[in-house]
C-alpha cells in the first residue's frame, strides 16, 4: 500500500539523522467533476512531527498531521499545531497557532480554521488577525475567501492602520483594492479625528474614508462635520462632501448641497444653496457659492448672495453680485486710542432740532488681539431694513462704528425721502440710521402727499435721524439750492419757493419736510402754484428713482 511505503521512506529518513521532523508530499486525487474545486490546486502536507491516516468508510479517508504542521496549496502556506484533511471533500480543519501566508502578501492568524478547498474559503475563529503590510484586522470570527481576496466578519472587528483605529460590528475586507467596508456602529479614531457612523468604506493604501451613511466627524480643533456622503483623505485633510453637509466650529456654521474642505489651508467651499452663520458677529450669509477661510476668519459669497446682519431684534439685508468679509488688525503704528470725531461737529443741529447728536467713538487698539471686522459688497448692491433702503455699485461696512460707505451712484431712501450723491456715508446704531454724510452732487428729495417734490441740493449734506426717521439735514454748497412747497394753516400749498444760500437747514416732522432755514447770501423766488415755470420745478441733479427702491426683503433673494 502507498501509505505503508511512505512510512518506510520516512523511517529511513529518521534513521539518517533527521530527528523527529517528518516531511511528506502527496498527490491529491481530483474530486468529482461536480465539485467547484480548482483541480489544478492540490493540498500538500509539507511537514509535521507525526502523520496519521484514518479510514472512516469505503469512500472517506482522513489524514492528520500534528506538531508544527505545515500544509501548502499553490502559493498559500498554512502553519498550525495540528491539521485534519478530508481528501474526498477537500476540507481542512486546523487547530492552534494558525498562520496562513497567502502569496507572502496577506497573513492571517487564528486558533481554529475550517477550510473548504473547493471554494477556497477559510473560516477562522478565536484571536483572528489579518494583515496585508498596510493594516491589521482583529476579530474573533472571520470568513476569508482566498480566491477573491474578500474577508468578512459579523460579530465585531477592529482595523489598525498606523495610528488609525476603526471598529464596527460587521466588516468586509477587499484584498485587491485594500478597501474595508465597515457596517453597524462604526467608530473611527486617529490623532486628528473621531468619526461615528453606521457605514463607512476605508482604504488602507490612501488613508481615505468614503461616507455612505449619516456621519459625524469631530476634529482635534473642535470643529464638527455632519454629512451623508463624500470622501475624506485623512492624510492630506482634503475632503469632498455631498447631500447637505454641515461644518461647525466655535464661531461659524456653514452648510450646502456640496462641500469641499481643506483642513491644512482651513478653506471650506460650498456649492449650491449655501448658508453661513457667524454667531459672534450675528451675521448670516445665503448664496449658491460660499468660501469660508477658517484660519483668517473671512468669507466670500457669490451667485446671488444675501447677507443678513442681526442686531437687537432687527435685521438688515444686503445683496450684491459678490460679498466679502474679513478682519483688519491694527499695526504697531496704530496701537493707540483712535478717536473718531463727529464729522458734523462744526455744523451741529440748531437748538430747535430734536436730532440726537452721536458722541465721539473710542476704539481701544492697544490690545494685540484688537481686530475690526469689515464687509464688502460689489456690483448691484441692494440694502433693505424696515427703516431704510439703499442701492449702490459697491459698499463698505465696518463694525468699528457701524458705518455703511456707499459708492457708485448710491441712493438711500428713508420714509418719503430719497438721498443721492457721489458717495454716501451712513452711520447706524442698533441697525437704525443715526447720521448721514453725502459727498458731492448731493441732493435730498422729499415726496409730499400730493406727489410734489421738495428738493435740497448742494456740494455736501450732513444729516441726523431720530428713531430711524430723518429729523434734520444741513446742506452746504456754492451755493446750496432748494425747492420747497410751503403750506398755510389749512395745509394748503401756497406756492413753490426756489432759493439758494451758502447753507440750508431742513427740518422734518412725520417724515415730511416741515421747515427750511437759509443762512448767508440768501436769494430766492416764490412762485404761485398756478404760475410755476416748468423748467424751475427740478434742481440740476433731480431724479426720482423710487422704482429702484427695494420694497421688501424678499426682493433681495430673487
Amino acid at each position: 500500500m502507498q501509505l505503508k511505503f511512505t512510512r518506510i521512506i520516512i523511517l529511513l529518513f529518521l534513521l539518517h539523522g533527521f530527528g523527529n521532523t517528518i516531511t511528506a508530499q502527496q498527490r491529491i486525487i481530483a474530486p468529482p467533476p461536480s465539485s467547484s474545486q480548482d483541480t489544478n490546486r492540490v493540498i500538500q502536507i509539507v511537514k509535521a512531527r507525526s502523520l496519521r491516516e484514518k479510514t472512516i468508510d469505503s469512500l472517506t479517508t482522513i489524514e492528520t498531521a500534528a506538531g508544527d504542521a505545515v500544509i501548502k496549496e499553490g502559493a498559500t502556506t498554512t502553519y498550525c499545531d495540528s491539521v485534519v484533511i478530508n481528501r474526498r471533500t477537500n476540507i481542512v480543519e486546523a487547530f492552534g497557532n494558525i498562520h496562513i501566508n497567502d502569496n507572502d502578501s496577506i497573513h492571517t492568524y487564528a486558533q481554529s480554521l475550517r477550510y473548504v478547498g473547493g471554494d477556497r474559503i477559510a473560516y477562522l475563529k478565536k484571536d483572528v488577525k489579518l494583515t496585508d503590510k498596510k493594516g491589521t484586522l482583529f476579530t474573533d470570527e472571520l470568513e476569508y475567501n482566498l480566491r477573491t481576496g474578500v474577508a468578512n466578519y459579523k460579530n465585531g472587528g477592529r482595523v489598525v492602520n498606523g495610528q488609525t483605529v476603526l471598529t464596527s460590528k460587521e466588516g468586509t475586507y477587499l484584498a485587491d483594492t485594500k478597501d474595508v467596508y465597515f457596517r453597524k456602529n462604526v467608530y473611527f479614531k486617529d490623532p486628528n479625528n473621531t468619526i461615528t457612523t453606521d457605514s463607512l468604506i476605508y482604504n488602507l493604501n490612501t488613508n481615505t474614508a468614503t461616507f455612505i451613511a449619516p456621519t459625524h466627524i469631530v476634529s482635534k480643533d473642535g470643529s464638527v462635520i455632519d454629512t451623508k456622503s463624500g470622501t475624506y483623505n485623512l492624510s492630506t485633510g482634503e475632503a469632498i462632501f455631498n447631500d447637505r453637509t454641515v461644518y461647525r466650529d466655535s464661531t461659524h456654521s456653514i452648510s450646502g448641497n456640496q462641500m469641499a474642505y481643506d483642513k491644512v489651508s482651513g478653506i471650506v467651499q460650498i456649492h449650491g444653496n449655501g448658508k453661513l452663520v457667524d454667531s459672534v458677529n450675528k451675521v448670516t450669509v445665503i448664496g449658491n457659492e460660499i468660501w469660508l477661510d477658517v484660519k483668517r476668519n473671512s468669507f466670500l459669497a457669490t451667485r446671488k448672495p444675501v447677507m443678513i446682519l442681526y442686531r437687537d431684534n432687527d435685521s438688515t439685508y444686503i445683496a450684491g453680485d459678490t460679498l466679502f468679509s474679513g478682519l483688519r488688525k491694527y499695526d504697531s503704528l496704530e496701537r493707540r486710542v483712535a478717536i473718531m470725531n463727529d464729522t458734523l461737529a462744526k455744523s451741529s443741529p440748531p437748538k430747535d432740532s430734536n436730532a440726537i447728536v452721536s458722541k465721539p467713538m473710542a476704539i481701544n487698539v492697544n490690545s494685540k488681539d484688537t481686530a475690526i471686522r469689515y464687509f464688502l459688497a460689489f456690483h448691484h448692491v441692494r440694502i433693505f431694513n424696515d427703516s431704510l433702503q439703499a442701492v449702490c455699485d459697491s459698499l463698505h461696512y465696518t463694525t468699528a462704528d457701524s458705518t455703511f460707505k456707499l459708492f457708485g451712484q448710491p441712493l438711500v431712501w428713508n420714509g418719503k425721502s430719497q438721498i443721492a450723491g457721489d458717495t454716501i456715508h451712513l452711520f447706524t446704531a442698533d441697525q437704525k440710521p443715526k447720521r448721514v454724510h453725502v459727498f458731492y452732487n448731493s441732493i435730498i428729495i422729499n415726496q409730499t402727499a400730493d406727489q410734489l417734490f421738495n428738493q435740497i441740493g448742494g456740494r455736501e449734506i450732513n444729516g441726523y435721524f431720530k428713531n430711524g426717521e430723518i429729523d434734520y439735514m444741513r446742506v452746504k454748497g456754492t451755493p446750496a439750492e432748494s425747492i420747497f412747497y410751503p403750506q398755510d394753516n389749512d395745509s394748503a400749498y401756497t406756492g413753490m419757493n426756489r432759493s439758494s444760500s451758502d447753507v440750508i437747514d431742513i427740518f422734518f416732522v412725520n417724515k415730511e419736510l416741515n421747515k427750511v432755514k437759509f443762512i448767508n447770501k440768501v436769494d430766492g423766488v416764490m412762485y404761485p402754484m398756478r404760475q410755476i415755470p416748468a423748467d424751475k420745478k427740478e434742481l440740476r441733479n433731480f431724479k426720482w428713482q423710487d422704482a429702484r427702491r427695494p420694497k421688501n426683503k424678499l426682493e433681495l433673494f430673487e
